[in-house]
């Protein structure tokens, strides 16, 4: 990989984490709306605690992502970044360009997916 384009995949990177950095606190305001709403009946009590689990499993799986990006943004600096982490071969830059935080090559995240 050529050093332009590990610079493309930090951008890349560091755009996305900014994104979901931005979701995430837009998501726990919402939480703290949802939590402070004057539900007037049982409808808008359960309206609001859907509500809340929903925000809940989309900011952990945010989160998730999170880790992933920031272990990417190592892996730059350690200089191991796209190389899977199985097989220890070159991930296609097109699977990079789809998912640049990804630790396996497409054969590799096959198996890793079957066998868990």
């Amino acid at each position: 990989m050529t050093e332009e384009q590990l610079k493309e995949f930090e951008m890349m990177l560091t755009k996305r984490k900014e994104e979901i950095q931005k979701t995430v606190e837009d998501s726990e305001k919402e939480i703290q709306a949802l939590k402070s709403a004057d539900a007037s009946d049982e409808a808008d009590h359960a309206t609001i605690s859907a509500d809340s689990e929903i925000e809940r499993t989309i900011s952990s799986k945010l989160m998730n992502e999170l880790k992933e990006i920031d272990y990417a943004m190592f892996k730059i600096s350690n200089k191991t970044y796209g190389i899977c982490e199985m097989c220890e071969e070159p991930i296609g830059i097109a699977r990079l360009q789809v998912k640049p935080q990804a630790r396996y090559c497409i054969v590799c995240r096959e198996i890793v997916e079957k066998s868990s």
